[in-house]
């Protein structure tokens, strides 16, 4: 091991230590982007790691709040949010539910969005710490911050960077590309058209790839911070979602042939475990937090008795015998009704333990989406062969106990098949459903078929609104249709 992987694991620890002993950023992250704030300078090795730390922890902990899934968009709002905006999650107390009910029912407004806006505000946080470590990096002149120390933290920065914007893009379409930390620069800025979003998350991820290691020794083996494969996956979705299929093939290609590092786990139980083989990228949040204790905010959020049921029209689709049924979902009785809930995590709201390590990190990316990643790429036009698209398909169908499809699939049938796999393999997981039924064209004839959607208010609600106190300090802004 380097000197600088010697140094990353010692801070990494330290760093890991401090979370449990109090929960406290080691960074201060300012406001974003309609604060003036200048960027950190990092004059050592220890403070630009510890900066870099700081940014992970923000998006796993909360920033000065109590780690809980409605507090942050990489804290498990995404997937509560994504979840009923599409046909995945319905609540238990139906109206009684307050605004998470206007989601589920496509009824949101500017003025009583609050839990988009906090998608919108957690995600650019993240992003003012990145470009804050981008920019303090660079800005730095002192020989004891090294130059493998600086490639590689930049790398991180980036990877986190475009990772944020992904989700921005996906919730609020057009969004403001906001790369420096400099005030003078982010106060009055207009909407970035999507497509010039996407190339800039896909410049960032492969200046990430280029960069970032092959191993996991910076996260002391565990994989909770970046490396090379993570940066390829993530750059194989952004391929997908930009309809480049070739590059999304290619890529996720190279994240499957990484069979010493990587192998989907043959028990559905084991996928979300701290050990998980099938993890590419997971977030290790802190065990001494008083609520959430050693959880996940997903796990917390989704435990028996939780206020987001699965739908029927998810657990329609679930094949018989399909293992991940049986592993993945749990239920409990309300009000003398059977209510079924997301169980990835089996680690939550009632059997959590305060200060002691956790069994499961949140899970970012997992190998399981190269495979449909490449499945679907082939099937859109990319090279490799039907056949290969539906190997790809089966791969992730055995794991789950179920019988092979057929090699004489037609192309359409075989998109079908991949677009229900998605919906099961990646239900409540970072939005993947809702994300999947808009870029590809069946959000408004599926959602506006659902009778909890009725009547439907409009295509419209398949972006969020930008947030008003956005609107009003940044005169070039414009709301989204609808709003």
């Amino acid at each position: 091991m380097d000197s600088f992987k010697l140094k990353m694991v010692f801070i990494f620890c330290a760093w890991i230590c401090t979370v449990c002993v109090g929960c406290k950023k080691l960074i201060e992250i300012d406001p974003p982007i309609d604060t003036v704030t200048t960027a950190e300078v990092f004059d050592t090795d220890d403070l630009a790691i510890s900066a870099m730390s700081g940014v992970y922890t923000i998006m796993v902990n909360g920033a000065g709040t109590f780690p809980q899934a409605t507090n942050g968009f990489s804290l498990g709002l995404t997937t509560i949010l994504g979840g009923l905006s599409s046909d995945e999650l319905n609540l238990v107390a139906g109206a009684g539910a307050g605004e998470p009910y206007l989601y589920n029912t496509n009824r949101i407004s500017g003025f009583n969005s609050g839990m988009s806006r906090t998608i919108w505000s957690s995600a650019y946080q993240v992003i003012y710490g990145t470009n804050s470590v981008i920019e303090g990096i660079a800005a730095s002149t002192s020989g004891a911050l090294h130059d493998n120390v600086r490639k590689e933290l930049t790398a991180q920065a980036k990877f986190v960077r475009a990772f944020c914007y992904f989700y921005l893009v996906n919730c609020f379409g057009d969004v403001p590309m906001v790369l420096t930390v400099d005030f003078n620069k982010t106060r009055n800025l207009n909407r970035m058209p999507q497509k010039e979003v996407y190339q800039q998350i896909i410049k960032d991820l492969k200046d990430a790839q280029a960069t970032l290691p092959e191993d996991y020794l910076a996260g002391n083996g565990e994989r909770i911070i970046p490396n090379k494969w993570a940066a390829t996956l993530l750059l194989a979705r952004a391929y997908l979602y930009a309809g480049d299929y070739v590059n999304a093939a290619t890529q996720a290609t190279v994240v499957i042939n990484q069979t010493s590092l990587y192998e989907l786990e043959p028990d559905l139980n084991r996928v979300f475990l701290t050990d998980s083989r099938e993890a590419v990228w997971q977030l290790k949040q802190t065990t001494e937090n008083s609520s959430v204790k050693n959880a996940t905010t997903e796990g917390y959020a989704f435990s028996p008795s939780s206020p987001y049921a699965l739908s029927n029209q998810l657990l329609s689709r679930f094949e018989t015998n399909d293992q991940r049924k049986q592993a993945w979902t749990g239920t409990f009785v309300s009000s003398g009704s059977t209510i079924n809930y997301a169980k990835k995590y089996k680690t939550g709201k009632s059997n959590g333990v305060f200060g002691q390590p956790a069994t499961e990190y949140y899970m970012v990316l997992r190998l399981a989406e190269a495979y449909l990643i490449r499945a679907e790429a082939i099937a859109q036009g990319a090279p490799g062969g039907i056949t290969t698209a539906i190997a790809d398909l089966n791969t992730v169908r055995d794991r789950a106990g179920l019988n092979d499809l057929s090699n004489d699939l037609s192309q359409q049938e075989l998109i079908t098949a991949i677009v229900k796999e998605n919906q099961i393999e990646f239900f409540a997981e970072w939005g993947h459903r809702w994300f999947d039924l808009k870029r590809t064209g069946m959000a408004s004839a599926v959602l506006s078929a659902i009778p909890l959607k009725q009547p439907w208010a409009g295509d419209y609600q398949l972006l969020y609104p930008i947030p008003l106190r956005e609107l009003e300090v940044d005169r070039f802004l414009i709301q989204n249709p609808g709003y």
